[in-house]
């Protein structure tokens, strides 16, 4: 049960005033009843004011404390300014910060409503504690939807949420400049912030293992970090950080979101939805009106929104796995399909979406040139979908996952895009070639013989994709039942019924319910698509799926070898 708290007698005033402590009206300050008032020095009380226990090393001094809730063994020293309507939890520590103030109804950041993808705000994602990667991109991909149905239910939930506004148990703040309706949660550090304004950081963590973190020189407005980092001089405006991700070494942010173990420095980002492990760590490199997931961004790597007529209201996506090579440049609208190269300028808005694995160069026209299927041969592929789970820095903290990640790089959308290519290339191999002897679709050039061996390697690919899933035999179709269209939800492959079943639904609660659920019986789900889609041609007996399998595992011990060789050659080159 809590104390009764008191108000100082006579004897504690003439204590508090020897020590430096000053107040107008001391009827308004109360105390715990075992206070040790040699704990308060140089302090101002104004308003109403509230503080618990102090014992071990907490000490109160050097402020000007105003209309303040300060709980138990809070250390609070060197206030340059003023404590404002603050609520203070336990064992808090405020050391040399230049202010602290709540001011009535804020929300903290809670509700910003983040201008992604076309900034000119056509698409808005508001920003709550507890957003996912999949709920974020319902409301950016879908947004009548967004208007007409979720919004009342996200209004409803934002109203009736009891959001934490406060500094939270162990949390510390120290070396900062002002912070302006910040709610700092529990065992948050804050160390050398610049400047915050209207923002919430939380931490989900378990007792001691808090990813949540504010460091030197960051500038932040309009933002929420949940159990994310900001540090080294980054400045964000209206951006989500969530689970794992981090934003260091002078990022610049507006108007993006930030998903599970992104990882963003030097450059920037407008109007971006980084979906789970985007990397950018270069400097001269911007990010621009895109949806990336799984994507590592090159030195100098660009995009272009603005043509100079509607404003800037062109934005693309590259999906999983995309990346790009130093000094790209991409003009959107485009869709770069998944575990993609692209490299040079491109100019004629291409979606290659049905062509994924490709090398995408920009002629000096800024034409696409595309090369299918040819990082399928790479030894890096199988690297990569290795090391993202090992690198989820949100596992070992415990943490309750918000965003649904699958690692798979053969799945059912890759795959399915894979099929879709066979068919394409077929009928491209059936037509003329035009003058420059290229052959032209969806705003990219092919070769004829870049087609043909994309066949092989598509068809090789797959075959592995069915050694891996039909190990124990094919399932059984099951008549009457159609091919599943699957969609990536920002990380989360699922079935679009899924999609169109949480779209259905009447709370964020019922609506991550679907997705945890699809995300669960993923292998289930799976294999049914396998039985669904796959028919006699491709229901070869095991040895001859194995054999096919094992020609793709020589591609890519090949590629190995031949990358080995040329290293170990370099390093001859460059010895002593």
């Amino acid at each position: 049960m809590e104390p009764t708290y008191i108000n100082p007698g006579a004897k504690e005033i003439a204590q508090l005033m020897s020590n430096g402590c000053r107040c107008d009206d001391w009827s308004r300050i109360r105390f715990n009843p075992h206070t040790d008032f040699s704990r308060f020095r140089n302090i101002t009380f104004e308003g109403d004011v509230k503080i618990g226990l102090l014992s071990g090393k907490a000490m109160i001094e050097n402020a000007l404390i105003r209309n303040c809730r300060i709980g138990d063994d809070v250390t609070i020293r060197n206030i340059g300014v003023c404590l404002d309507n603050c609520d203070i939890k336990r064992g808090a520590r405020i050391e040399n910060v230049g202010s602290i103030i709540f001011e009535e109804e804020s929300r903290c950041g809670v509700g910003t409503e983040v201008a992604v993808l076309d900034e000119t705000g056509s698409r808005p994602v508001t920003i709550f504690p507890g957003l996912t990667s999949q709920i974020a991109l319902l409301m950016a991909r879908e947004p009548k939807w967004s208007e007409n149905h979720l919004r009342p239910i996200l209004m409803e939930h934002l109203d009736t949420k009891d959001f934490f506004i406060g500094i939270g148990d162990d949390a510390v703040i120290e070396n900062c400049g002002s912070l302006l309706n910040v709610s700092v949660g529990r065992e948050v550090m804050v160390k050398g912030a610049t400047s915050l304004k209207n923002g919430t950081i939380i931490n989900n963590a378990a007792p001691g293992r808090a990813l949540a973190f504010v460091g030197a020189g960051v500038d932040a407005e309009n933002f929420i970090v949940e159990d994310g980092r900001l540090d080294s001089g980054t400045v964000v405006r209206n951006c989500y950080i969530g689970q794992g991700a981090s934003l260091e070494k002078n990022f610049t942010a507006h108007d993006s979101l930030f998903f599970a173990n992104c990882s963003l420095e030097n450059g920037e980002a407008c109007a971006v939805f980084a979906g789970p492990y985007t990397v950018s760590m270069h400097k001269s490199t911007l990010l621009i009106g895109v949806q990336t997931s799984f994507m590592n961004a090159g030195s100098g790597t660009n995009q272009s929104n603005h043509m100079y007529k509607l404003g800037p209201v062109h934005w693309g996506v590259l999906e999983r796995g995309v990346k790009t090579s130093s000094s790209s440049y991409l003009m959107l609208g485009a869709k770069i399909g998944a575990f993609s190269l692209l490299m040079g300028s491109h100019k004629t808005h291409p979606d290659s979406s049905q062509f994924p694995f490709s090398y995408l160069f920009g002629d000096d026209r800024g034409a696409t040139v595309v090369v299918p299927a040819v990082m399928l041969r790479s030894c890096g592929l199988l690297r990569d979908e290795q090391k993202w789970p090992a690198r989820d820095r949100r596992l070992k903290r415990k943490l309750p996952l918000l965003d649904r990640v699958v690692f798979d790089v053969l799945n059912p959308i890759t795959v399915e895009a894979m099929l879709t290519a066979l068919d394409v290339i077929d009928d491209l191999l059936l037509r003329p070639a035009d003058d420059d002897r290229f052959l032209r679709y969806r705003g990219m050039k092919f070769t004829r013989a870049s087609l043909e061996r994309a066949r092989h390697l598509y068809e090789l690919a797959i075959y592995k994709y069915l050694s891996l899933r039909t190990a124990d035999g094919f399932p059984e179709k099951r008549e009457g039942e159609e091919i599943s269209d699957w969609v990536d939800m920002a990380g989360l492959l699922i079935p679009r019924k899924y999609l169109e079943m949480a779209m259905q639904q009447e709370s964020f609660n019922d609506m991550r319910e679907v997705f945890d659920n699809a995300f669960t019986r993923y292998p289930e789900l799976e294999r049914e698509w396998i039985a669904n889609r796959f028919g006699d041609h491709w229901r070869k007996p095991a040895e001859v799926i194995a054999s096919y399998a094992q020609d793709f595992d020589h591609t890519i011990e090949d590629d190995r070898r031949r990358y080995l060789e040329d290293l170990a050659a370099q390093n001859e080159m460059l010895r002593l």
